[in-house]
């Protein structure tokens, strides 16, 4: 599934570490996702939905 997770952290001059502790994950997990390596539960999803304040299909797309 591809996102654009980076692009939503980076509009906010966010690093990956303050979305990680934002989110309550580690920064590798962060990284996992805006790489393409790792899909978040739905949880997760929602939560980094809410926090941008856009919908989950907004930034996560099938590829």
């Amino acid at each position: 599934m591809k996102n654009n997770i980076r692009t939503l952290r980076k509009s906010r001059n966010l690093r990956q570490e303050d979305l990680a502790e934002i989110l309550g994950v580690t920064r590798q997990t962060v990284i996992a996702i805006e790489n393409n390596k790792y899909d978040p539960t739905l949880e997760l999803a929602m939560k980094i939905s809410e926090y941008f304040e856009v919908t989950v299909n907004d930034i996560f797309q099938l590829r």
